[in-house]
């Protein structure tokens, strides 16, 4: 392989081979955009899978209300298993609240991404929350939960179906409070894939230069087919820390019909002939890809490398 350059312009850096972390959130968010009750077993097996192909950064489930998610009813059940199993592995869950957060720790999970939209529209009618009321329930974790590692999950960071698109402007204020908090890690969710490669730079760019402190991710939705050159434009500036799911499984509940996610097998490929290290089993991926289409056959699939015929 060809060593990756370090992004373009004022990122770039000769012949310097960077590690990317490619976090998996498929049997969160992919899973849960699938009407049809996936069983336990399967749930089991796929995640079982992402760890024997490499993957190291797993979202397993969301701590939500079944009511809300009929997907995620079997969270606490699925957290257990999975920890039990797997102890050293990096699994990290979603939670809305507090409750949430309660229930990730009591099923061995410390690691929760806490999501907040970037719109208060969408905030909303996606947890039934204000801005303030989402803040005050981020405070009530972390003070409930000292030790927990949380990840802020900012939703329509890029564009929300009811207010439109957003910028850095937009960004950085409503950040701050979050910052000053204490939290550590933000992930740049472009939740109705509506971003561009100008306008991902242009953020990053100013969130770390406003926050340097802050480690970045970025969850990029493929419902244009601009999950990969958006999730490649983050890394040119910066990012080793990308989410994607197995297959491109998920979908957008505000653009019916339309693929959800970037493909985690497709990023890796490319990624890996442009020389990043990945640390994972490309062909033991997309293997797995093909059997979570069979598996799960109403599921809404971006995926392109499972759909390649085998070559023997």
């Amino acid at each position: 392989m060809v060593p990756a350059v370090e992004g373009g312009g004022d990122h770039a850096g000769e012949g310097i081979v960077k590690t990317i972390e490619l976090y998996e959130v498929g049997p969160r968010d992919g899973f849960q955009n699938v009407d049809e009750y996936i069983p336990l077993e399967t749930k089991v097996r796929i995640v079982e899978g992402l760890l024997a192909a490499g993957l190291r950064h797993l979202q397993i489930t969301s701590f939500v209300s079944p009511k809300a998610v009929p997907q995620m009813k079997d969270a606490r059940e699925l957290a257990s298993i999975c920890v039990s199993k797997y102890p050293d592995a990096d699994l990290f869950a979603l939670v809305p609240n507090l409750r949430g957060a309660e229930a990730a720790w009591e099923s061995g999970i410390n690691s929760v991404s806490y999501v907040v939209s970037l719109s208060e529209s969408h905030n909303r009618a996606n947890i039934g929350r204000s801005h303030d009321e989402s803040f005050a329930g981020l405070q009530a974790i972390l003070d409930s939960y000292p030790q927990m590692d949380i990840c802020l999950d900012l939703s329509t960071a890029f564009g929300c179906p009811f207010e439109g698109m957003k910028n850095e402007d937009d960004v950085l204020p409503f950040l701050k409070p979050y910052v000053d908090s204490g939290i550590p890690t933000v992930n740049l969710c472009d939740t109705i894939g509506i971003a561009n490669p100008a306008q991902v730079r242009r953020t990053i760019d100013a969130v770390r230069t406003e926050y340097p402190s802050l480690d970045l991710q970025v969850h990029i939705h493929d419902t244009r087919n601009m999950g990969m050159v958006n999730t490649l434009a983050a890394i040119e500036c910066g990012v080793d820390k990308v989410q994607s799911t197995l297959g491109g499984l998920g979908g957008c509940p505000f653009a019916p019909g339309a693929s959800g996610n970037l493909a985690t097998e497709d990023l890796a490929f490319m990624l890996s002939e442009m020389g990043y290290e990945l640390g994972v089993d490309i062909p033991r991926m997309i293997e797995l890809a093909r059997y979570q289409a069979s598996a799960i056959p109403t599921g809404q699939f971006s995926g392109h490398q499972f759909r390649i015929p085998e070559t023997r």
